[in-house]
């Protein structure tokens, strides 16, 4: 019941057949006093931006939302007008089904881009949704496409007494910034828009932000959370004290666990690898490292290979924008030092190619040049992953 562990919050889902599959396919998340509260999204920076996304940002405009619709297999991206038509037709159906005006309702789409939303079962299925709020396993379960499990996480805000819950779907094109996800959190605590969209803006950049499957960016990304302040606490006005850091701990550990579990459930991953990287001159030639070391085709493939081969991740830190001194690095698989100094280093391979076999790596890579760190999550390139994507997915 993550994504209602809020208290004030209802949630539900079912196939509608937008999905020719069968499966599930519509969310809906509502406000249980159906008035809107407030809210924050973060959302995707390609600028071939999908129609939900557009819409989303336009309802969120005050600050404020009673809920949000989703569906899966379609992601009514390259549609045009007639796609925004579709997603505010979407938030209309939803707005009428539960007695929220449309532009209290936010809406997110998933799947495939360029198909036109098939609305004759869309102006059907929402209404039954609505009308069967079967709660949050159900929604996290709409919300699925080629991943295989839902994804669900719970928080505690301190010793407040509120919660925050959040549910998301990502398996692929999982990159910075964000990936090709949706995910939707709520909150009992009592916050302000202004408070919300920080919390959100900061623990977004720690975990979603820091992901990364194949590099590419999504045209549909979504982060959205609503405060019902059921929990009755007093009200978090500033980004700062307390009250404020304990909700932020709280959607970032959210954000963190939802962000674990798209990497687990990548499209074939086999390895999921976090790159570590410090003792760059700055936090941000540390991030840019990692991010280099992570999005390298080179470096999942030998993630997959199970190939420990660190010249590859020495290559991708030199070609990535942050100084290094090439002999001056230490690169390392788990505790085992296989670079030092920026040449090989004497290690016991049998004990390395033991760990290549485990599914969960760390490489750390030491640039020894002053106090800057940073970490990105990745997964190996497969075959599975190729045979997935190399028709229509």
């Amino acid at each position: 019941m993550s994504i209602t562990a809020a208290k004030g919050f209802e949630a539900g889902g079912g196939a509608i057949g937008i999905k020719p599959s069968g499966n599930p396919d519509v969310a809906i998340l509502v406000t249980s006093s159906r008035e809107a509260v407030p809210a924050a999204g973060v959302f995707t920076t390609n600028l071939a931006t999908a129609a939900p996304v557009l819409v989303s940002k336009s309802h969120l405009a005050d600050g404020k939302a009673a809920g949000v619709v989703l569906s899966s297999g379609n992601a009514n991206a390259a549609t045009g007008a007639a796609g925004r038509a579709d997603a505010q037709r979407m938030c209309q159906l939803a707005g009428d089904a539960l007695g929220v005006e449309a532009s209290d309702f936010l809406v997110c789409s998933t799947g495939l881009i360029g198909y036109s939303m098939p609305m004759a079962v869309i102006e059907k299925g929402i209404p039954l949704v609505a009308g069967n709020l079967n709660g949050a396993t159900a929604a996290a379960d709409a919300l699925l496409t080629t991943d295989t499990v839902r994804k669900e996480a719970v928080a505690a805000v301190g010793d407040s007494g509120a919660v925050v819950g959040g549910m998301a779907k990502g398996a692929a094109m999982l990159a910075p910034a964000m990936a090709t996800m949706l995910a939707v959190l709520t909150t009992d605590a009592n916050a302000t828009h202004a408070v919300l969209q920080r919390a959100l803006t900061d623990a977004v950049a720690k975990t979603f932000n820091q992901l990364c499957v194949d590099a590419c960016t999504s045209t549909n990304d979504t982060v959205l959370i609503l405060a019902s302040g059921a929990a009755d606490g007093p009200e978090i006005t500033a980004t700062e004290g307390s009250d404020y850091y304990a909700l932020l701990d709280a959607v970032t550990v959210v954000c963190g666990s939802l962000a674990r579990q798209m990497a687990n459930d990548a499209e074939g991953a086999t390895k999921v690898a976090t790159i570590r990287v410090k003792g760059a001159r700055t936090d941000r030639e540390a991030s840019l490292a990692a991010r280099s070391v992570a999005s390298s085709q080179l470096v999942q493939c030998s993630l997959n290979g199970e190939d420990p081969y660190w010249g590859r991740i020495l290559s991708e830190l030199g070609a990535s924008g942050a100084f290094i001194d090439q002999e001056s690095v230490t690169i390392s698989y788990g505790e085992h030092v296989l670079c030092a100094e920026g040449i090989a280093a004497p290690h016991d391979a049998e004990a390395v190619a033991t760990l290549m076999k485990a599914r969960e790596i760390v490489i750390t890579c030491d640039l020894a040049l002053g106090y800057g760190e940073a970490e990105m999550i990745c997964t190996d390139l497969s075959y599975a992953y190729i045979d997935e994507n190399r028709g229509t997915s």
